[in-house]
């Protein structure tokens, strides 16, 4: 990968009479997994954020927990969209998604930080879910069925203490999650936005499956004097954008930058250097000590078990801990 931002222009779409005559360019800029890149269509105000997980994040985070189908399909988008909207952040923090209803799935959370590590965790209602799932005879339920009424909340959270977090709201609305992710946008921001987010599960010998993810967005930038009337240009990139298909926004066989080309050939389109990611936890000993000292003693000493020791475990990376109360 270069260091510097990768300008790149194809003559033909994929759609052309001559594209069967037209090869793609041999970039391994954009290829692979486990990363997420901002991007800029050429001569427009559009510019906008593409990301993919599979091997090093997204599969581990899913195989973790032996979610659902369906549920584990959920979280994969809400760990994805976390990391779309961490590729903006503008200081050393965190991002984290979170949504909470009344359904089969109570809450659901993803977070994304500015290091590159990711985790993502949701609570699942058993009884609730099974009966969703007979109701739907196996099909995948939209978000009002998923989530029940409630809320989707969006938390930016910086690493100096000095800086005072922000969090901001909207009901939960739409039948995908990306649905209810431009609902957040056009709400919270005020920015158009268009958001595609898609999981994949991969087959192969033997049964075993593999996890992976592609997202990506665009947003309109408001118009100035330099820039004039923008509209147009957010409408030609929005209809452009809408024609991603499911199978090549998570395809491990089209890159990113690729996969740009063939929607924004026409402007070209300048694809910035990428975040890499990683599934990384940031639970620990002395964060779980602090939680529990800070804890009245005799509510402490129920909590124990036989042995006199505390033991817990993260529900994000299932760590398990172990505390004699003593050091307590």
């Amino acid at each position: 990968m270069r260091p510097n931002a990768h300008l790149a222009r194809m003559l033909t779409h994929g759609s052309s009479p001559g594209m069967a005559d037209k090869s793609m360019p041999n970039d391994p800029f954009g290829a692979g997994d486990d990363f997420v890149a901002s991007f800029q269509i050429e001569d427009t105000s559009v510019r906008g954020r593409i990301a993919r997980l599979g091997d090093g994040v997204l599969d581990p985070i899913l195989k973790r927990h032996d979610y659902p189908r369906w549920a584990a399909h959920l979280l994969g988008e809400a760990v994805t969209l976390a990391v779309l909207i961490s590729a903006s952040l503008k200081f050393d923090g965190r991002v984290m998604v979170q949504a909470q209803g009344g359904g089969p799935i109570p809450l659901l959370v993803a977070e994304a930080r500015s290091d590159g590590g990711v985790r993502g965790y949701l609570k699942l209602d058993k009884a609730k879910w099974d009966n969703l799932d007979r109701i739907n005879k196996g099909q995948r339920p939209h978000i009002p069925q998923v989530l029940g009424a409630g809320v989707m909340a969006l938390l930016l959270q910086p690493n100096d203490p000095e800086q005072a977090p922000w969090q901001s709201m909207v009901p939960i609305e739409g039948a995908t999650l990306a649905d209810c992710a431009q609902t957040w946008f056009a709400q919270s921001e005020q920015v158009p936005t268009r958001v595609r987010l898609t999981v994949a599960e991969i087959s192969e010998l033997g049964g075993t499956k593999r996890w992976r993810s592609g997202g990506a967005l665009i947003q309109q930038v408001a118009g100035d004097v330099s820039r004039g009337e923008t509209q147009e240009q957010w409408d030609n990139a929005r209809h452009l954008f809408d024609t991603i298909t499911d199978l090549e926004l998570a395809d491990p066989d089209l890159s990113s930058a690729e996969l740009l080309l063939r929607l924004f050939h026409e402007s070209g389109v300048r694809l910035e250097p990428p975040k890499v990611l990683s599934d990384k936890c940031t639970c620990s000993d002395e964060k779980l000590l602090t939680t529990l000292r800070a804890m009245p003693k005799d509510e402490i000493k129920t909590l124990a078990d036989a042995d006199g020791a505390i033991t817990a475990d993260c529900q994000f990376c299932g760590r398990l801990y172990r505390f004699p109360l003593d050091t307590i």
